[in-house]
């Protein structure tokens, strides 16, 4: 018996193109696909502006599904994480970070992490494989069944406004895959989250950093971590293969032609490693001497068991803060959202045993 094909793979040019292969007319693609993305129906049977010829056919070739959700935890901040399991039984989480009147997803994008920051706890995890397009794209979707945002609703009305592609996995490392989930993501016949509202997170990996935003259209944040090379080698192993210079040369790429385009330097601060005076200052140095138009996003450090690292104490954090802010750059304070449930930036790994 033939598997059956899954539809949420398919970008649109792909899922008109298998429309037409079974003999159907183009325009039914197009209804199939807000069936999907725009009302969330997993039901052929449901589709009732298709004929009931062409609803069978569906039934018989293809599927819709959604990732099966193992654990739903809600922290005492009402973050709320998912785990969640594959067909082949892999498993990622996903965490809902609200704020008054609307929060972000984090997404994932890999099972594991083969980057192996030291710090991280996703990074602990050994990598197992690149998520699909389906899989990427159905953690969103499982979001929107959870909230009842069903139909897609409109930039004023949704509380899963933003998603932040920082979950488990480097991104550019699953570059195609990535770039159809978000274009899925983004399409405005669909689930329609604006692209400005998207913000995908990469370690470093420069030579793909332009690519991947010039397809996209979504905002750039950048995992930095440390002002030089040194320190960032002893943290990050991804730094001995993409230098900081390379990083910031393909950061200036980025922005070059285009002033609207802002770049986020994540900043975890790790006590006695990267969080001196003198390291914030070097930080400054750094971005000038390239032109950068960027904010820092700072980080206090998220401890997870085993974990070798301490959070640099407050008055530390708010000193490196108040450096970089006299500089021209904006450098809030990150506040830990979901500590209790492991879901704060650093913290998220699929370590429940498999069934």
């Amino acid at each position: 018996m033939t598997e059956k094909l899954e539809l949420t793979d398919l970008t649109k040019d792909e899922l008109t193109a298998e429309i037409t292969k079974i003999g159907e007319k183009a325009f039914r693609a197009k209804q199939l696909w807000q069936w999907i993305y725009y009302r969330g129906e997993t039901d052929f049977d449901k589709m009732s502006n298709l004929s009931l010829a062409l609803r069978q056919k569906l039934s018989e070739n293809y599927t819709i599904t959604r990732p099966k959700i193992i654990t739903e935890q809600v922290s005492i901040d009402k973050t709320r994480k998912w785990l969640l399991e594959f067909k082949d039984g892999e498993r990622v989480e996903m965490v809902y970070i609200p704020e008054k009147d609307r929060g972000a997803v984090c997404i994932s994008t890999q099972v594991g992490c083969a980057m192996g920051c030291r710090f991280c706890h996703t990074g602990s995890q050994k990598f197992t494989r690149n998520l699909t397009v389906g899989e990427i794209v159905g953690q969103f979707m499982v979001a929107r069944d959870t909230y009842n945002e069903w139909p897609s609703p409109t930039d004023e009305t949704r509380y899963l406004s933003n998603i932040v592609v920082m979950g488990m996995g480097e991104p550019l490392n699953n570059l195609d895959n990535v770039v159809k989930a978000l274009n899925i993501i983004t399409d405005n016949e669909g689930i329609s989250i604006s692209r400005r509202r998207v913000t995908m997170s990469t370690s470093g990996i420069a030579p793909r950093i332009v690519e991947a935003l010039q397809k996209t259209g979504v905002r750039l944040a950048v995992s930095l971590h440390a002002p030089n090379n040194t320190i960032r080698s002893q943290i990050m192993p991804i730094n001995d293969k993409f230098k900081i210079e390379e990083v910031m040369k393909a950061c200036a790429e980025y922005q070059k032609g285009d002033h609207s385009r802002y770049i986020t330097f994540e900043y975890l601060l790790l006590k006695g490693i990267n969080d001196s005076e003198e390291n914030a200052k070097e930080l400054v140095s750094l971005l000038k001497k390239n032109k950068l138009r960027a904010l820092f996003n700072l980080i206090p450090f998220n401890p997870w068991p085993g974990c070798s690292f301490a959070p640099s104490d407050r008055k530390t954090v708010e000193a490196f803060s108040e450096i970089l802010e006299k500089a021209g750059f904006a450098a809030p304070i990150r506040v830990a959202r979901g500590q209790d449930i492991l879901a704060a930036c650093g913290q998220l790994k699929s370590k429940h045993p498999k069934a």
